[in-house]
């Protein structure tokens, strides 16, 4: 009697598990809590301040574009340095995250060496590798995709590892059951499930980039920085401002085109509920690919048809190899003087240890606390608006188009003002300190969240969803019995994945007087004080290393 009565309980039975998942909850509250005190945050006195920001965009508006010319030679230059980096980190990135992949690496000791690579490479900010690597090599956009490049592996090594892990096991085993290696196995039953996931990543990672490169030229790595740092040590923010616009208007057309891509690659599974309201021209061309599919099955033909999807994603993937080949051919860079300045390189690095605070410590321990308390409370607020847009920008969970594409447009046009502006914008109309530091953050990781979460939503199977509809559910039961118990472990893995990316950028809004450890990180490094420096970087390291580990066991939890 009380086995049946238990089989037919409608709560989750009270599990070790279920009051440690109660326990992680509480304590994320708890750091919440404490980091908005550290900060002394108050939301009435941002709204205070608010008139403050609005005077600041006056003195903004209009846009100078008299230097065009200036405008796109820069604008060009930020983009190569931007495709560049990206390239280079996703050929650095493959085997990376491989190795870090449990499902593809059984060593542990080989997953450990790969998951602290791509921590390492995520600790340090690209700014500050940008001003390490102009110190060796000199100012220009060299510097630059290095930097980018470096940087880029914490990112995209991550998701890629994490990609290959969620790969189902079916396709695996029945390859393995057959006689494939391991290596064959990777090849053809993980990496085809992972790869739409690969492409979209790295094309979010090159819209992160162009933004990302735009602030470089503030330590002298080239790009459309070298204006608006111009513009913004002289006060003159219109100029400034129609340089973030180019910006803007360069984000958006890849923007379009990651979109197309990843929709291309997705297929069926993300855009089922826009299949019914397709128009004419969308049937016309279901209808002759179903033709040439079928066409090639009767003829039994060993190659696929030219479908319209085939015909797209092979013309973009010419188009971007054309492009890359223009940017190595068109960059601004002497190599023969980039290999003369590489021991320069060595010689920068044996000044760093061994790492030293010295007589800094107590501000670099300050420093690091506050850096915390900023990511902590910005990732928080970030994530409380990053949720609404993200399903409202989900095309599978919002079937109105319009609604969906003027979310992702408003959303775009905020991801493409770089973090560094808009903290100068906070900084101006709030003055010096870590509170307009923390919130022109938070901004920022609303819409960078966003993105993140609308492509999970998209990416839930629609099986259940359909299952529940089937039995009567509305579209509000179908979303919450359906598609957020798919949607939890996706936002675990990002939530955790935002605190020490944004913990990492905390670490430069000291630059521009957002608070943090930013200010004495920087520094160091144009007095030359590398070996606090390297002290800096370390802790940095640590702190995301653990962050690191806790979003790691979070994840496992709340699959």
């Amino acid at each position: 009697m009380n086995t049946t009565v238990e089989a037919r309980r409608n709560t989750p039975p009270l599990t070790p598990q279920y009051f440690l998942k109660l326990a992680s909850i509480v304590a994320g509250f708890v750091a919440v809590w404490w980091a908005w005190n550290r900060l002394n945050m108050s939301v009435l006195s941002f709204f205070d301040d608010l008139q403050n920001v609005v005077n600041l965009f006056k003195r903004m508006y209009p846009p100078n574009f008299s230097d065009t010319d200036r405008i796109i030679s820069l604008t060009f230059e930020t983009l190569w340095i931007a495709l560049l980096g990206t390239f280079g980190a996703v050929i650095l990135s493959y085997p990376l995250a491989i190795g870090a992949a449990a499902n593809t690496t059984k060593h542990p000791i080989i997953r450990f060496l790969c998951r602290g690579i791509i921590t390492l490479s995520r600790a340090v900010p690209e700014l500050i590798l940008a001003a390490v690597f102009v110190v060796a090599y000199g100012p220009g956009p060299f510097a630059g995709i290095l930097a980018l490049a470096l940087h880029s592996i914490g990112m995209i090594g991550k998701l890629f590892s994490d990609s290959i892990e969620e790969a189902s096991e079916a396709s695996g085993e029945a390859v393995t059951s057959v006689g494939a290696t391991r290596r064959q196995r990777i090849r053809s039953a993980v990496i085809p499930q992972a790869l739409p996931s690969f492409i979209a990543t790295a094309l979010f990672r090159l819209e992160i980039n162009i933004r990302g490169s735009a602030v470089l030229g503030l330590v002298g790595a080239g790009g459309i920085g070298q204006l608006i740092s111009e513009s913004l040590e002289t006060i003159q923010y219109k100029p400034a401002l129609a340089a973030v616009i180019v910006v803007f208007f360069v984000i958006l057309i890849v923007e379009l085109v990651s979109t197309s891509i990843r929709q291309s690659l997705i297929g069926e599974a993300a855009t089922q509920q826009q299949n019914k309201q397709r128009g004419r021209l969308s049937s016309f061309i279901n209808r002759r690919d179903a033709l040439l599919n079928k066409t090639a099955y009767e003829k039994r033909s060993i190659s696929a048809p030219w479908t319209t999807e085939r015909v797209f994603r092979t013309t973009a993937f010419v188009s971007f190899a054309v492009l890359l080949f223009f940017a190595i051919s068109t960059v601004n860079i002497e190599w023969s003087n980039t290999i003369q300045n590489t021991p320069k390189m060595g010689t920068v690095l044996r000044q760093m240890f061994p790492p030293s605070a010295g007589g800094e410590y107590s501000l670099m321990i300050k420093g690091l606390i506050e850096s915390l308390a900023i990511a902590i409370v910005s990732t928080f607020l970030g994530v409380l608006v990053a949720l609404p847009l993200g399903v409202l920008m989900a095309r599978n969970i919002n079937v109105r188009r319009f609604m969906s594409f003027g979310t992702r447009i408003g959303v775009l046009g905020l991801r493409g003002i770089p973090e560094l502006i808009i903290a100068v914008i906070f900084v101006s109309a709030m003055g010096l300190g870590p509170v307009p530091g923390t919130l022109a953050l938070s901004v920022t990781v609303a819409v960078f969240a966003s993105k993140l979460f609308a492509d999970s939503l998209e990416e839930v199977l629609p099986a259940p969803r359909e299952a529940v509809s089937a039995v009567g559910a509305s579209k509000v039961q179908e979303f919450f019995s359906a598609v957020v118990p798919q949607f939890i472990s996706p936002f675990v893995s990002n939530f955790f994945y935002l605190l020490d990316v944004f913990f990492r950028s905390s670490t430069v809004l000291g630059i521009v007087g957002g608070g943090g450890i930013g200010y004495l990180l920087i520094s160091s490094i144009r007095v030359y004080q590398f070996k606090l420096t390297m002290a800096i970087v370390i802790s940095v390291y640590l702190i995301v290393l653990i962050i690191e580990w806790l979003g790691l066991g979070m994840r496992r939890l709340f699959k």
